[in-house]
């Protein structure tokens, strides 16, 4: 989709003669965590929405473009494109204001989806400044936000969005108003909304303050038992077969959830949340020692949630449990190479800490009474909060007991019946990812576990993840001139955003006025035009905009030297720490980040193109060293590397750092296959660093010679960081030469 076109309203997962078709919510297996997510952001929009991470094909963008369909339906003033409840009308509204009484229509709740690529006049809507400042009229051509009033928002990608575009959103999400600010014109409307995004960690993360701004997160991951994953084809294949058929089949039991969703709505005002909760809830968040209150806030928010969803009047200690473990594991990372998790027996350890200080509470927030199996009055169903069954076959749902609960435990995982007579399958919880490699190691076993990695849990499973040295801070390398790039932090770049250098004249739509320039074109003219008092008179011609001057994010790739030469322990751990601190940076600076190690007879690509420093410290730690120098072989995977990311992103800037001692042994004339290799690269105009690692009395100097050979700068690798903050951060900045 481009950055112009419209938004998708409930987009289809099936289309048919008669329209589109969306796979049913209740067909989709197993992945409670995420459905109770997304069902409980449906009862109360005010927790702030769902990230959902996980691997591909998990039914991500399928269940949320489901979950529309669940949502109760909407009245809104007929011809207002803001979509006003004529109950109550937004009295800022640019279409208004709207009279009492205002004709009014009904209409199913909208599905918005927010294209990565989305510019942000399309994203927050734009202003016709022509009009604006030519007639006075503030002309507002509404975007994604105004269309997803009341609606649901939905970003896959979300961790591939321009940073200030997540911003945007979750500003408005968190306020339920969009504000348009252009050259002194603004306009305001009301944007409450569902946000959903979706996002796959191996593309990279999201900084860990937009993370803390998304409500609710949760990892999925496939399911490894075959039972589990013969009923997702079959079930996948049945509604591309039928659509019309399929969708039937599992109406009832959507329209059961939906059910119970407006009757949670409507239950939720009454809620109670005891002081006994409220202490619960603190006890957690400072036990995971999380920043700021909004952890607090979030957790209370969806605690009282799912009260309401299980048909209760007040909080329990279950309730608090399942918010504090869709609400806290991403708000427990601090750094880049930080996992989200939680440890639920530190969770239990809090709730129990919490009960113990305050014994005799009348308002302990245990067990409830507020119905049979406290499923509410009716103990289940649509109104009661009862389970939300997952377990028929693929002609639809089964009735009977055994569904697939939303949330059962600590785990939040249920069984699945995969045939009306079928045993229960396995659970949800995250499964143990496959390693990809293909050569049948466990992570981490390739040379030993590296020097100063951490075991980090992923999915249950321990990984070997490199972890800085506190304090050490890398020092600030950039590309030389002027780029065009993706916004970031690093590189010099005419961008959208950042200091106004001058004026020229648009191309197409001006989306940044630049108005001094402007009224200087338009003066000369106005006696001309006629113009003897009021406004400006403006023609098209007059226009200018704004050339900005900002900072970018670049392609930093690692060519890292892991021969013999480079295996003395202490040498490799210093190399280790300086590559570590580099990659902090770059996560720091918005850029993607690559990884080529050489050792032996060839080089090997660790790491391709991504955004995600994670990865690249994981296969950091796994980095062997050993056998010879096979340099001519590094530098030329590097110009392959560099020659498909061109491809792929052609305004990202590349930054090629070339960790070695400048020694070559492998193959025949290595120093001079070295030397050809290096012109070859040379001649990409990729920006070169080559970090020296030569240590010692006694200097060969290779790596001067690689550097002269690149005409790259060359820096020891002792300089390239330092432990603490340098008074002056320009002294420590160094431009690579052109």
């Amino acid at each position: 989709m481009s950055a112009r076109s419209e938004p998708v309203l409930r987009a289809p997962q099936s289309r048919t003669k008669e329209g589109p078709v969306t796979y049913p919510f209740s067909a989709v297996l197993g992945m409670a965590d995420m459905r109770l997510a997304l069902l409980l952001n449906a009862v109360s929009p005010a927790i702030g929405g769902v990230l959902v991470r996980g691997e591909k094909g998990t039914a991500k963008s399928t269940a949320v473009r489901a979950l529309a369909a669940l949502l109760p339906p909407v009245r809104r003033v007929v011809d207002c494109r803001f979509g006003c409840d004529p109950a109550e009308p937004d009295p800022a509204c640019p279409d208004g204001p709207h009279p009492a009484g205002a004709t009014a229509e009904t209409r199913p709740a909208r599905l918005v989806e927010l294209p990565v690529g989305a510019a942000e006049d399309r994203v927050v809507g734009a202003l016709d400044l022509e009009k604006a400042i030519g007639e006075g009229v503030r002309a507002f051509e509404p975007g994604l936000l105004a269309a997803a009033h009341r609606g649901v928002l939905y970003v896959d990608e979300v961790n591939l969005l321009h940073d200030h575009l997540v911003d945007l959103l979750l500003d408005a999400a968190a306020m339920g108003r969009s504000h348009v600010e252009r050259e002194g014109v603004s306009v305001s409307h009301a944007a409450r909304f569902l946000l959903v995004g979706t996002m796959n960690p191996e593309e990279g993360e999201l900084r860990p303050q937009l993370l803390d701004r998304f409500g609710l997160t949760v990892e999925v991951n496939a399911s490894r038992d075959p039972e589990i994953r013969v009923e997702v084809v079959r079930r996948r294949l049945a509604a591309d077969a039928d659509p019309v058929g399929f969708a039937a089949r599992w109406a009832d039991a959507d329209a059961e959830i939906a059910a119970q969703v407006a009757a949670a709505r409507e239950r939720l005002p009454g809620v109670r949340l005891p002081d006994a909760a409220l202490r619960q809830i603190a006890e957690v968040c400072a036990a995971f020692d999380v920043d700021g209150m909004r952890a607090d806030i979030v957790t209370a928010r969806t605690a009282l949630a799912h009260a309401a969803w299980h048909g209760r009047d007040r909080v329990t200690v279950d309730d608090v449990r399942v918010a504090a473990r869709l609400a806290l594991p991403h708000r427990r990372r601090r750094d880049p190479f930080d996992t989200p998790g939680l440890d639920e027996k530190r969770l239990d350890e809090a709730l129990r800490r919490a009960e113990d200080a305050h014994p005799d509470d009348p308002d302990d927030g245990g067990p409830d009474d507020s119905g049979p199996d406290g499923g509410g009055p009716t103990g289940g169903g649509p109104t009661g909060g009862g389970p939300i069954r997952d377990d028929g076959p693929v002609g639809g749902p089964r009735g009977g007991d055994g569904g697939d609960s939303l949330d059962q435990g600590e785990s939040g995982t249920g069984e699945h019946s995969t045939t009306p007579d079928g045993p229960a399958a396995a659970d949800n919880r995250p499964q143990r990812p496959v390693d990809d490699r293909g050569d049948g190691r466990d992570a981490g076993t390739a040379g030993g576990q590296a020097d100063g990695a951490d075991d980090q849990v992923r999915g249950g499973e321990s990984q070997p993840v490199a972890v800085p040295r506190g304090g050490l801070r890398a020092r600030t390398l950039t590309a030389p001139g002027l780029g065009d790039g993706v916004p970031g932090r690093r590189s010099r770049a005419r961008t959208g955003r950042g200091r106004t250098t001058g004026a020229r004249l648009p191309a197409g739509r001006v989306d940044a006025l630049h108005l001094p320039a402007t009224v200087r074109a338009a003066a000369p003219h106005q006696v001309t035009r006629g113009r003897l008092a009021g406004p400006l008179w403006l023609r098209p011609e007059d226009l200018r905009e704004a050339v900005r001057e900002g900072r970018e994010g670049n392609l930093v790739l690692f060519v890292v030297d892991a021969s013999g030469s480079m295996g003395a322990r202490q040498r490799m751990v210093t190399v280790k720490d300086a590559v570590l601190a580099l990659l902090t940076d770059a996560y720091q600076r918005r850029d993607k980040v690559a990884v080529i190690a050489f050792r032996g007879a060839d080089a090997r690509t660790l790491l391709p193109a991504t955004s995600s420093v994670l990865a690249a410290s994981t296969r950091l730690a796994e980095l062997p060293t050993g056998g010879r120098t096979p340099l001519a072989e590094g530098l030329l995977a590097a110009v392959d590397l560099l020659r498909v990311e061109r491809l792929r992103d052609p305004k990202r800037r590349p930054l090629v750092l070339i960790v070695t001692d400048g020694r070559a042994t492998a193959g025949p004339r290595p120093l001079d296959r070295a030397a050809a290799a290096a012109q070859v690269l040379a001649a990409t105009s990729a920006a070169c660093v080559v970090v020296d690692c030569e240590t010692g009395p006694v200097r060969l100097n290779l790596a001067n010679r690689l550097a002269t050979q690149l005409n790259a700068p060359v820096h020891p690798l002792t300089t390239l960081t330092h432990p603490t903050p340098h008074p002056n951060p320009r002294d420590l900045a160094v431009s690579v030469p052109a």
